[in-house]
């Protein structure tokens, strides 16, 4: 299994007259992610790391083959993410909070649907639903619409029906964001569960505990821009205090300085 490579991606987006003055400027373009680079290896967890708006999304979704970069290539296993997008999808799973369920289908439907698109037998079918669906408690509610589940239920079976492939990289866009404890628990130990098979495995999120807890290398992108990147103990080191919290606003603070100085 290779690794994840994401290398020198540059992605801008035309701003509307309305997000003009959202955002208060007069720039009718915005530059989302500014050459980044990083590497995600099989049996690690990468971590991620921005606040909102840094470009953690838009990078995500270029690898996922929802949108191109302007620039740059990814590399996911021996295929490249630009040029051979359906080879890739093959072999991704993206779970971000943009993607809805329809809330009329049930979890049972919705996954045998899924599993079929990418051409999965039904024995194979029947046996992944039952580990997926009881290793999340998602059983018990398999005939239920939707719509009338809990957020993190929904949640659970987003992951579950991510992973209906068996895919060999994963990439979560705050896959906690807004969960309960508890919920966000059994997220976080399935991430350790597909890191121990060997999975390579890209985490994004704002929420530094989770980074320390979970990832074995990291990426702290801030205005489109990799401020720091590498193993995660070595990253912590460049900080004044040894911790990620003080390295992390004080990259933030550093940005906004130059962005507005």
């Amino acid at each position: 299994m290779n690794a994840l490579k994401v290398k020198n991606i540059r992605k801008t987006f035309r701003l509307s007259k309305k997000q003009r003055k959202i955002e208060q400027t007069s720039i009718k373009k915005k530059i989302a992610v500014d050459d980044v680079s990083f590497e995600a290896k099989p049996g690690e967890i990468f971590g991620l790391l921005g606040p909102n708006g840094a470009g953690k999304t838009t990078a995500l979704r270029c690898i996922a083959t929802l949108i191109k970069p302007d620039e740059g290539d990814i590399i996911v296993g021996d295929y490249s993410a630009l040029k051979e997008s359906t080879e890739v999808r093959k072999r991704i799973a993206f779970l971000t909070n943009e993607l809805k369920l329809e809330d009329h289908f049930t979890p049972n439907y919705l996954f045998q649907y899924f599993s079929r698109l990418h051409g999965i037998d039904e024995a194979t079918i029947k046996a992944r639903r039952q580990r997926l669906f009881q290793r999340f408690g998602i059983d018990k509610f398999q005939e239920v619409k939707v719509a009338d589940l809990s957020t993190g239920m929904k949640q659970k079976i987003s992951i579950a029906i991510a992973l209906v492939h068996d895919p060999d990289f994963i990439v979560f866009d705050e896959p906690t964001n807004g969960l309960d404890v508890m919920t966000a628990k059994t997220v976080t130990d399935y991430l350790v569960e597909l890191r121990n098979e060997g999975k390579t495995i890209i985490l994004s999120t704002h929420i530094l505990h989770v980074v320390e807890k979970l990832c074995d290398r990291v990426g702290i992108i801030i205005e489109g821009k990799m401020k720091a990147y590498g193993i995660l103990e070595d990253v912590i080191q460049t900080s004044s205090d040894g911790t990620l919290e003080t390295l992390f606003f004080d990259l933030v603070k550093e940005e906004a300085g130059e962005v507005h100085g």
